[in-house]
């Protein structure tokens, strides 16, 4: 029996994404640091769609927390066949406001963690008939952006390492997507303490965690390279590729200072 697991799965875009697994009625791990959400969670999927749900909670923060999972997985003789890339956090405002801890907390769940995941992960990956990656990234990660620098470039991380990755294993029996939400209703904002100017701006444009899950789940089974979800986040990812870099900086600064 094989599982998808799925990182940062008690909220927003990580809890859609289970639901739509659920829905397939694909069998689940679940992980996160709430242990309660998680617990309620695994207990509502496992009543209403009649498949197996098993949950670890853990601080992604945490050096080495992919060995953690990785040994669980093992030790419960888990096999697992998608593994979902989707924790992930922002802080925004001066990167001088927070201290050094934080800055490399954020880089420990955005980038460090999914890389030691798919590390110790992808030998037993290479053994299954059909498996999956999915990597989360983000609209922010097309540029930088002052006053949200450190989420945008570990997001550029994401989008880098993922696509250096699905052309390594391009001969391989393991598909890799990578897809990039834009603004998204979730916890993500009240997390990153986005300003209200922010926050308006956001509005016009945000999609539901739902509408990305789904789009996320059914991009990685048509075996996509890379998705940008939403027409708007399209134009303005296409947009900010032609605009002079200062120009984009500078309008994307009003936002988040």
């Amino acid at each position: 029996m094989s599982f998808a697991l799925i990182t940062g799965a008690s909220k927003g875009i990580g809890r859609a994404i289970a639901k739509e697994f659920a829905a397939r009625k694909t069998d689940l791990l679940l992980v996160s640091r709430n242990e309660q959400l998680l617990s309620e969670l695994a207990e509502e999927l496992k009543r209403s769609n009649n498949i197996q749900v098993f949950y670890l909670a853990i601080d992604l923060g945490q050096p080495h927390a992919a060995k953690k999972i990785f040994d669980w997985c093992t030790e419960k003789n888990f096999s697992v066949n998608v593994l979902v890339n989707n924790a992930g956090y922002g802080l925004s405002g001066a990167f001088d406001q927070y201290p050094a801890a934080q800055h490399i907390d954020l880089m420990q769940v955005n980038m460090t963690t999914p890389v030691e995941l798919i590390s110790l992960f992808l030998p037993q990956l290479k053994q299954q008939k059909k498996s999956y990656i999915l990597n989360i990234g983000s609209s922010s990660a097309y540029q930088a952006m002052p006053y949200m620098g450190v989420y945008a470039a570990s997001k550029s991380f994401v989008v880098s390492f993922t696509r250096a990755l699905k052309f390594e294993l391009k001969d391989e029996n393991v598909v890799v997507t990578l897809v990039s939400p834009g603004v998204t209703t979730s916890e993500f904002n009240a997390t990153a303490r986005i300003p209200e100017k922010g926050l308006k701006a956001a509005d016009r444009v945000a999609m539901t965690a739902e509408e990305v899950a789904k789009i996320a789940v059914n991009s990685l089974f048509k075996e996509k390279t890379e998705v940008i979800v939403g027409f708007l986040t399209k134009l303005t990812v296409f947009m900010v590729g032609l605009m002079p870099k200062k120009l984009t900086e500078k309008i994307s600064s009003k936002f988040y200072k």
